[in-house]
């Protein structure tokens, strides 16, 4: 059962989804799919709505496919946060066994839905919710949210979802580390020199302002894309991968992050918010503009983050995220310690450059390893080096015929299904993201600090260069 059937996330990302899953034969007989939001429409318009969202994202859509999946689709209109609208749901869902109830809506709604199906008996045994980020604006209200589904559903039939974690890049991260001899030994303070993360994106706030200029970069993004993606870079091995034995590990990282302080706030922290400018081509309005008066909500956040334990201790973990910046990308780069001594004379001295692994999210998915190789031909001076990649592109890897690039959201929706945890996130791993954010920004706050303006098309502030580059690094661009 869709909350939120009608919605964006639905349309784009939900829908064609379980009908990827569909096509691919994952969904089990008799498995039902019932959109629910307040909009009144029929069964027949609702359909319709999602065939032509379906033809506008699949070239080529399967109509057969299709026909068996429009069998499984229902839609009803109900306000899901009273009795009423509750009692439409259970008359709708008949002999349904184990529903799973997806919310795509705001969370501030979370409490009082699962209120609303504890109150109908829509909430027994084996039943499943799955919650959609943010999980709140801060430690305190996220507390309040997860102390309200938790009344309803246990923790175990909680599914809290980031998508990041569905991108087969973001597992193939797993495999890499821990499924191979060559990298894990490496994976420390000793041969790593920093890690950066970046999430860029090209497009504005634009309508959605009234949402963003309450969490701002910090909140939409940090607190969950890019926390999660630094836990899976700076994780211990789990012993398995049973759901609580990698999320125990991703708790232990957050657990060891260093708090923020006013200091830091100033010296290892950029906040920016993009003025106008261009991008793609295209000119492209200031934040204010959009938004229609002055605001104090940062666009961009660039910072360091370091992880006081064993493993990681001196190895500063540079994040940036941002919007209207000149690509979207979403990269992990590890940075490895450059040779300590160079055998290969003066003129190859500025050809020798460290080790980098490169992980890219989006658009494409790829891994490289950047290795150092004798440049071909001779020369008077010596040998020549230069950096070649070794390639694990999953584009090319798998680019076979009837190959596609799958959603984030199939991967993660079929574990739901089947009950299985491991990719979604724990009340305590929400919590203690929350409890470090909310340094970050305290941290702004004693220190008085604005967002700087930065053109759009452009990666930022000039001092997010200044951030990495006054302790020796720069950002991989």
């Amino acid at each position: 059962m869709l909350f939120g059937g009608t919605g964006d996330l639905a349309r784009r990302m939900l829908l064609p989804s379980l009908y990827f899953l569909d096509a691919d034969g994952f969904l089990p007989d008799g498995f039902r799919v019932v959109a629910t939001a307040r909009q009144e429409m029929s069964r027949e318009a609702f359909r319709d709505e999602v065939h032509a969202a379906l033809k506008a994202r699949a070239e080529g859509l399967d109509e057969a496919a299709w026909r068996r999946f429009a069998e499984r689709l229902d839609y009803v209109a109900a306000d899901a946060t009273h009795a009423e609208g509750a009692a439409a749901l259970k008359e709708a869902l008949g002999e349904a066994r184990r529903p799973i109830f997806y919310l795509a809506l705001s969370p501030s709604l979370y409490g009082r839905v699962c209120a609303a199906l504890a109150g109908a008996g829509l909430a027994g045994e084996g039943t499943r919710i799955v919650l959609e980020k943010p999980i709140g604006r801060d430690l305190q209200s996220s507390r309040v949210i997860n102390a309200a589904v938790g009344e309803v559903f246990e923790e175990d039939r909680i599914f809290r979802i980031d998508h990041y974690l569905g991108k087969e890049t973001v597992q193939n991260l797993i495999a890499l580390r821990f499924a191979n001899t060559l990298f894990e030994p490496l994976w420390n303070n000793q041969l790593i020199d920093h890690v950066q993360i970046t999430v860029a994106e090209t497009e504005g706030v634009g309508d959605r302002w009234p949402y963003y200029d309450e969490y701002g970069a910090l909140r939409d993004m940090l607190q969950n894309h890019m926390l999660q993606l630094l836990c899976l870079v700076a994780m211990e091995p789990p012993t398995d991968m049973e759901p609580d034995s990698v999320r125990n590990e991703k708790v232990k990282v957050l657990k060891s992050l260093r708090p923020f302080t006013r200091a830091d706030a100033q010296n290892a922290s950029i906040r920016g918010q993009y003025a106008g400018g261009v991008v793609g081509g295209a000119a492209a309005q200031a934040y204010e503009a959009e938004r229609g008066q002055p605001s104090g909500t940062e666009t961009f956040v660039a910072l360091r983050a370091d992880i006081d334990n064993w493993r990681w201790a001196g190895v500063p973990f540079f994040l940036r995220t941002g919007k209207r910046l000149p690509e979207r990308r979403t990269q992990i780069a590890i940075q490895f310690k450059c040779v300590p001594h160079s055998i290969f004379g003066e003129d190859s001295r500025h050809d020798l450059v460290a080790n980098r692994l490169v992980i890219d999210l989006q658009p494409d998915e790829d891994i490289e390893l950047l290795l150092m190789n004798k440049a071909p031909g001779i020369s008077q001076g010596g040998m020549r080096l230069q950096s070649l990649p070794l390639s694990l592109s999953l584009l090319r890897a798998y680019s076979g015929p009837g190959a596609r690039r799958r959603i984030a959201y199939e991967r993660l929706l079929l574990d739901v299904i089947h009950g299985n945890s491991t990719l979604f996130v724990r009340r305590d791993e929400v919590e203690e993201a929350w409890k470090w954010v909310d340094g970050v920004a305290q941290s702004w706050a004693d220190a008085g600090m604005a967002p700087k303006t930065y053109p759009a098309g452009s990666w930022g502030p000039p001092g997010a260069f200044a951030l990495i580059e006054r302790v020796g690094r720069a950002w991989s661009d």
